[in-house]
């Protein structure tokens, strides 16, 4: 099976989006406190929701266009760097050597 340029196209997508969703985890945690209504009126925390549902809307519409898991979830562990960079901008998070040893790349 041949995975076309759109299914990987998707998937960086679905990668970027996964840490974004990361992000929005974590800066949501840092604005919630013990209150069960902090969680569930946390914008931060529902944006996270939706980004990691469109990231499976996006692993459909990949899947659908045969693209094969071989290729496409190599392209997925991507969302370790995106993390690393969105971490760089949002919180001034260096990053170093030491963080690519658990890099997929």
């Amino acid at each position: 099976m041949r995975t076309s340029l759109l299914s990987i196209v998707l998937f960086i997508i679905s990668a970027f989006l996964g840490a974004l969703g990361q992000f929005f985890y974590k800066s949501g945690a840092e604005k919630a406190d013990r209150r069960f209504a902090s969680y569930i009126i946390n914008a931060r925390l529902l944006a996270g929701i939706v980004c990691y549902v469109a990231v499976m809307v996006l692993f459909v519409a990949a899947f659908r266009r045969r693209g094969a898991l071989t290729v496409l979830y190599p392209i997925y562990a991507s969302t370790l760097i995106f993390a690393a960079i969105i971490a760089w901008f949002a919180y001034g998070t260096p990053i170093r050597a030491p963080h690519f040893a658990g890099s997929p790349c």
